[in-house]
C-alpha cells in the first residue's frame, strides 16, 4: 500500500507548491481529512441511524426502548465517534512523529473516557425515568443506587485517566489505592452508608417516595419527596423540609403511615372525661324513655341501670349509623382506668377517610355530638373549676 504522505506530497508538488512546504502541507491535509471523516461519521449517525432506531422503538409495545433511544441518549452516544476515529487514524498523520502521536492518542483516550462517563450518566438518568413509570418500581427508592453507580463510574474513569496521563497500568494504581482504603472509607463514609441503607430500604420495602412518615428525633412529620444517596427529604405539613441521612432510617426507629392508607381505615381514638359525680343509677322514668327511643330494652337487674352504660350503648349505636366509619374494622366504646380528673370513656373506631382534613372533621363531628348528648343521660364532662366558677371575691 502506498504511503499517503508521499502521495499527497506528490500531488502538492504537481500543483505547484514549493518543495519545502509539501511535507507539512501533506500532514495538514491528512489532519483535515481525519476531521472531515469524524464529522461525516457523526452526522451520518445522527441523521440516519438515530431516526431508524427511534422508528423501530416507536413501533414496539414496550416504552422502555423509547427512553433509551431518545435524542439525549443518542446524542451522547454520538460523542463517542470523533475520539474513536481520531485514535484510529492518527498514525496516518503522525507516522514520523511517534512522540506527538502518543500524546494525541492519550488526549483522544481521555476524551473518549469523559464522553463515555457522560453517556453512562445519561443512561442511568433514563433508567431512573423508566423505573418511575413502572408500576412496581415507581415507589422504590432507587435514586440512591443510581447515584452510587454514577459515583463508581466516575471513580473508575478517574483512575483510567490518571493511568493514561502517567503511563502506568490501572491495576497498579488500584493496588496503591488499596493501601489508603481507610482514608477512602472515611471520605466516602456517608455515600457508602447511604448506598447500604438505600438497598435495605428498597429490599425490605421500608420507605417509598410519597410515604407519610413521622420521625420525632429529626423533627420530620410529612411526606417523603426524595430518597437519594446521602439524604431523604421530607416535606412536613407546615411546608418546611427536613433532611434525614438514609442510614438513620435503618438504625433508628420511624413511623410509616403507608399501612394506614393501604388498609383504607384511619384510627379514631379519643376519650371523654366524665365527671364521676354524675354517674348514677337511672330512674324508672329514664329507663322507660330509653326503651321508647330504642337505645336498649330496660334491664332486669338494678345494677345494670347505670346511666353511663346507656350512654356507651348509645355511642356504639351512633357510630354504627355514620357512613364514614369503617364497618369491617374494630369499633368499641370502653371505660378506661378512672383518674383524678374523671372517668375516661374512650371512642375507638376507624374512619374511611384517611386524608387529614376529612378525618379531623369526622372526628370533631363525633365528639361534638357525643358531648352534646351527655346531658340526656344525666352525665357531664369533667372540667376543672376556674376563678369565674367561684364568683367574685369579697373583701
Amino acid at each position: 500500500m502506498k504511503n499517503p504522505d508521499l502521495e499527497i506530497a506528490r500531488l502538492l508538488r504537481e500543483s505547484g507548491l514549493a518543495e519545502q512546504y509539501t511535507e507539512w502541507g501533506a500532514r495538514i491535509a491528512i489532519v483535515l481529512g481525519i476531521l472531515l471523516v469524524s464529522y461525516l461519521a457523526t452526522r451520518l449517525f445522527r441523521m440516519f441511524l438515530i431516526p431508524v432506531l427511534q422508528n423501530i422503538s416507536a413501533r414496539t409495545k414496550a416504552t422502555w426502548d423509547d427512553h433509551l433511544f431518545k435524542d439525549k441518549v443518542m446524542h451522547d452516544a454520538a460523542r463517542l465517534i470523533p475520539p474513536l476515529v481520531w485514535y484510529m487514524l492518527l498514525p496516518l498523520a503522525c507516522g514520523k512523529m511517534p512522540e506527538l502521536q502518543a500524546v494525541l492518542q492519550k488526549v483522544c483516550m481521555i476524551y473518549l473516557i469523559v464522553a463515555a462517563l457522560k453517556l453512562i450518566s445519561t443512561v442511568l438518568d433514563t433508567l431512573h425515568d423508566i423505573s418511575n413509570e413502572h408500576e412496581t418500581l415507581r415507589n422504590r427508592p432507587l435514586k440512591g443506587i443510581y447515584q452510587m453507580v454514577k459515583l463508581v463510574a466516575v471513580l473508575v474513569g478517574g483512575i483510567l485517566i490518571v493511568s493514561i496521563l502517567i503511563g502506568r497500568d490501572a491495576t497498579t494504581i488500584l493496588a496503591g489505592l488499596g493501601a489508603s482504603a481507610a482514608v477512602l472509607m472515611l471520605i466516602f463514609r456517608d455515600s457508602i452508608l447511604g448506598l447500604v441503607a438505600g438497598v435495605q430500604l428498597s429490599a425490605n420495602d421500608m420507605l417509598r417516595p410519597g410515604d407519610w412518615i413521622t420521625m420525632t428525633k429529626y423533627g420530620a412529620d410529612g411526606y417523603v419527596t426524595e430518597v437519594s444517596l446521602t439524604t431523604v427529604k421530607v416535606q412536613n405539613f407546615d411546608k418546611t423540609i427536613t433532611t434525614i441521612p438514609p442510614y438513620a432510617l435503618v438504625s433508628d426507629s420511624f413511623q410509616n403511615w403507608r399501612g394506614m392508607r393501604e388498609s383504607g381505615g384511619r384510627r379514631i381514638k379519643r376519650s371523654l372525661l366524665i365527671d364521676a359525680a354524675s354517674v348514677r343509677f337511672c330512674t324508672p322514668e329514664e329507663l322507660a324513655r330509653f326503651a321508647e327511643e330504642g337505645w336498649e330494652a330496660a334491664p332486669c337487674e338494678e345494677q345494670d341501670t347505670v346511666n353511663l352504660r346507656f350512654f356507651r350503648n348509645y355511642a356504639m349505636h351512633y357510630l354504627a349509623t355514620l357512613p364514614d366509619i369503617h364497618p369491617e374494622m374494630l369499633r368499641m366504646v370502653r371505660i378506661l382506668q378512672p383518674t383524678a380528673e374523671g372517668i375516661p370513656v374512650e371512642i375507638y373506631c376507624f374512619s374511611k377517610q384517611t386524608d387529614w382534613l376529612p378525618f379531623e372533621m369526622l372526628q370533631n363531628t363525633i365528639l361534638d355530638h357525643l358531648i352534646a348528648s351527655l346531658p340526656r343521660f344525666g352525665l357531664r364532662i369533667y372540667q376543672r373549676p376556674s376563678g369565674a366558677d367561684f364568683g367574685p371575691i369579697r373583701q
